[in-house]
């Protein structure tokens, strides 16, 4: 394989969406044992690691990594633990596919900080609102009883709206943003070649996002929704769990399945790479 190589072949995208669907997914059950804790109305809990596929996605394939965090979540948060939504899972995989994706695709070069930065928040910012728009979509539809908060106004709108700026401002910014700062620049030119790959530059990076590719997330998005809805007026279609769900056992072997994986996937990175 060429060293300077700047187009990611089938194998090396498939090296992407394991290590990223390994390494999100440890990231997620660790956030799961993460206390969550309330000042007044103000919720500070770690929804998620989302820096990592953001990271993996501003280095190599946008969707190898998109596709990664999504179906790593899915394995590990929630097969692995005893559980599986069926219809109502895939609202989260397509809103966090959407969200990884499109901020992998802003970035067409990954020394500019200042784009890292906008395409970090505006893919974590883009997640968060999504899941926020189905969710008063529910209450909407009726579908899903409206619950109020106190201290907010009797309106979905406030409350939802009010959760999605909890989030976006606290882990979004902590840790989304800032990891993906620091993280992008630092590994930028270093890692890419454990793939045989050039580091992307405004040259070799994917074409600009196209109507036509926004077109297809809208839908994509509009399919969202209507999972959800269904999933929760009750045709989950598969709505599985086991009686050791979320036990500490569980815990503990996804964790090891998912380091284990991720280190085996990184050790094959390095010795492909000492073998050019």
């Amino acid at each position: 394989m060429n060293p300077t190589q700047t187009r990611m072949n089938q194998s090396q995208k498939l090296m992407v969406f394991v290590l990223t669907m390994s390494l999100y997914g440890l990231a997620t059950l660790f956030t799961e044992l993460i206390p969550k804790f309330q000042v007044g109305l103000v919720e500070f809990s770690v929804e998620y690691f989302l820096f990592i596929p953001l990271v993996l996605a501003m280095l190599f394939d946008p969707l190898s990594a998109a596709l990664g965090a999504a179906t790593g979540e899915l394995v590990f948060s929630e097969i692995m633990l005893g559980q599986f939504g069926g219809l109502g899972e895939l609202e989260k995989f397509i809103t966090v596919t959407l969200g990884v994706y499109l901020a992998g695709r802003l970035v067409r070069d990954p020394r500019d900080t200042r784009m890292v930065g906008i395409a970090a928040f505006l893919g974590t910012g883009a997640q968060l609102l999504m899941g926020t728009i189905v969710d008063i979509c529910k209450v909407q539809f009726a579908v899903e009883d409206f619950e109020a908060v106190a201290g907010l106004p009797e309106s979905v709108f406030a409350t939802e709206g009010f959760a999605f700026l909890n989030d976006l401002l606290f882990s979004g910014i902590f840790f989304c943003l800032l990891p993906t700062l620091y993280l992008v620049p630092k590994l930028y030119g270093k890692i890419e070649p454990l793939l045989g790959m050039s580091p992307r530059t405004p040259e070799t990076a994917a074409p600009a996002l196209s109507g036509k590719t926004l077109a297809g997330c809208a839908v994509a998005f509009v399919c969202a929704v209507a999972a959800e809805m269904l999933a929760t007026s009750g045709l989950e279609l598969i709505d599985w769990e086991a009686s050791w769900a979320e036990s500490g056992t569980s815990f503990a072997v996804g964790m090891i399945v998912a380091a284990v994986l991720a280190l085996a996937v990184l050790v094959v990175m390095k010795k492909k790479a000492e073998a050019k």
